[in-house]
């Protein structure tokens, strides 16, 4: 009678597990839906921003540039570029590709509303890298000088944001 009893309960208390599993199962989907939600939502903030153009070289016929500017979550650890350039007219042709952290600055000179990136922001300065574009032109990113300045030349100092 004992074990009767025994297997009874062991097999109420294994059914009744069962059901509530069902029941959990019921309410995942729509946390599923929210996690979606959220990873969409996660994903447009990660933009990606891509300049190319042909800097002046001294003694080469131009450094082709493309930098990628991955504006990730809006955090500043977020904050991702890859740097690519090519000295064109050497034999060979030197290419260089840098990857880092960025950071941004608001002010370009006489406007207000402009944005310098600063290029491995965490390292020491002599190892940064300046770029920015003014407000009603974002399009245009301008390499600036140390001082953070466009550079007071004729020559074509500036990238062109490409459209995807």
């Amino acid at each position: 009678m004992k074990k009767i009893f025994l297997i009874l309960l062991i097999s109420s208390f294994v059914f009744s597990c069962n059901s509530r599993r069902s029941e959990r199962v019921m309410y995942a989907a729509p946390l599923s839906d929210m996690q979606s939600s959220i990873i969409a939502d996660t994903k447009s903030l990660e933009e990606t921003s891509t300049y190319e153009g042909v800097l002046p070289c001294a003694d080469c016929a131009g450094i082709q540039t493309i930098l990628k500017i991955y504006h990730g979550d809006g955090t500043m650890e977020s904050h991702k570029f890859e740097l690519t350039t090519v000295y064109k007219g050497k034999s060979p042709e030197k290419k260089f590709f840098q990857k880092g952290n960025f950071n941004l600055e608001r002010g370009l000179e006489q406007d207000p509303n402009g944005t310098i990136y600063i290029l491995n922001w965490n390292l020491p300065e002599e190892k940064q890298l300046y770029f920015g574009y003014n407000a009603g032109a974002p399009n245009k990113l301008y390499s600036l000088d140390r001082k953070r300045e466009k550079n007071k030349s004729d020559l074509n100092y500036t990238l062109t944001l490409k459209e995807l």
